[in-house]
């Protein structure tokens, strides 16, 4: 069964996404039904379930990149038909699990590539924001002139999410960003997640690795077979005997390596 939405229980009391009764359907199959949350300002929100539970069908429907029905509303502004150059424009960001980097160009045009609708409306601060990309991943600053097919994994991933970020998101949604990292790159990464948030950047989080995911999120959801099975602060959730038993048990020692 569905859950209401509740307020979240942290600093935060303004909403900047909230969507109501999403639902996405692939033919007669339904990927999501009737899914509700809501990520405050200055918030990491996660969303954890198992493969196939429809995570990455959530974030490609709020983005637009998939139909849906349902509503979805930004800082108050409301997208029945959501559409990514739109929600680009209201200040949103997806970082997709595959990347999708132009690998046959440069670490620096990716980058400067993120800060294109940006130019097109005229503003020219693109300098700036890149020098700010870089001193969040100097590695970046480092391989600039390389080509991003030459890149190790866990450089992608900061490529991936510095392209992100030189739009200048409000909310950045990052969809399971540790997929395939080596343990020590998988820590960085959720390192520069609590940082961006302690830049003034939204966090919606889908991530596989709850045990991570749970500790660095403010408030969490659990997604199963296309519903919203549980939620509540993220503190709160990693001690509930459920989802230990569902996503923390069995591998809760390599996940702990991951998290720590």
């Amino acid at each position: 069964m569905n859950m209401p939405v509740e307020p979240l229980n942290n600093v935060s009391t303004h909403t900047l996404l909230e969507i109501n009764n999403l639902s996405v359907a692939y033919g007669k199959v339904e990927a999501l039904n009737g899914a509700s949350l809501r990520v405050g300002e200055g918030q990491i929100v996660t969303v954890i379930g198992p493969n196939g539970a429809g995570k990455t069908t959530l974030l490609s429907a709020i983005m637009g990149v998939l139909g849906s029905q349902g509503q979805v509303s930004v800082d108050g502004t409301v997208e029945n038909v959501p559409q990514v150059e739109i929600m680009v424009g209201r200040g949103l960001g997806l970082v997709p699990e595959k990347r999708e980097l132009f690998t046959s160009m440069s670490v620096a045009d990716n980058l400067l590539l993120g800060a294109f609708q940006r130019h097109c409306r005229g503003e020219r601060d693109h300098g700036q924001t890149l020098k700010e990309v870089y001193e969040l991943f100097p590695r970046l600053w480092e391989r600039r002139e390389q080509l991003a097919a030459t890149l190790s994994g866990g450089e992608r991933q900061m490529l991936a999410v510095g392209r992100a970020l030189m739009a200048k998101p409000r909310l950045l949604m990052l969809d399971e960003p540790s997929l395939g990292l080596a343990p020590l790159v998988t820590r960085e990464v959720f390192r520069i997640i609590s940082t961006l948030r302690e830049q003034g950047v939204s966090i919606l989080l889908v991530e596989q690795n709850a045990r991570a995911a749970l500790r660095v999120a403010d408030y969490a959801y659990v997604l199963e077979t296309g519903q919203i099975a549980m939620q509540g602060p993220a503190r709160q959730l990693a001690d509930d005997p459920r989802v230990i038993e569902a996503y923390l048990g069995l591998s809760s020692r390599h996940q702990e390596m991951l998290a720590t």
